[in-house]
């Protein structure tokens, strides 16, 4: 069972994607993305957004994800962050913020 000091060891950010493309090696429909959190870098992620989202509707977004974690390989592509969205009927929606912010800040 997870701790307090497992959630501590993550940290939930603003990042911008700078780019995105089909991730035609998955097992299950995904995008590849390529996210820009500040100070911490340019992370990848592995997404199953395919079922509302284009790669094109991405780059430039703003989007809110999970540092912290280690890094997986998903069809042999690293995945170092994990991307949050809400679960619906229609696919994930994406969570993301009102106004822009410095990519990298920490959500509260």
């Amino acid at each position: 069972m997870p701790t307090i000091d497992d959630f501590h060891s993550l940290a939930v950010r603003v990042g911008t994607v700078v780019r995105s493309e089909h991730h035609e090696a998955s097992r299950r429909p995904s995008l590849k993305l390529w996210i820009d959190f500040g100070e911490l870098g340019v992370r990848q992620s592995s997404a199953q957004l395919t079922e509302r989202y284009q790669p094109d509707d991405l780059v430039g977004r703003q989007i809110v994800a999970v540092t912290g974690f280690d890094a997986m390989r998903i069809g042999g592509f690293r995945s170092e962050v994990l991307v949050l969205g809400a679960l619906t009927d229609a696919g994930v929606v994406l969570l993301g913020v009102d106004s822009p912010v410095t990519p990298g800040s920490t959500v509260a």
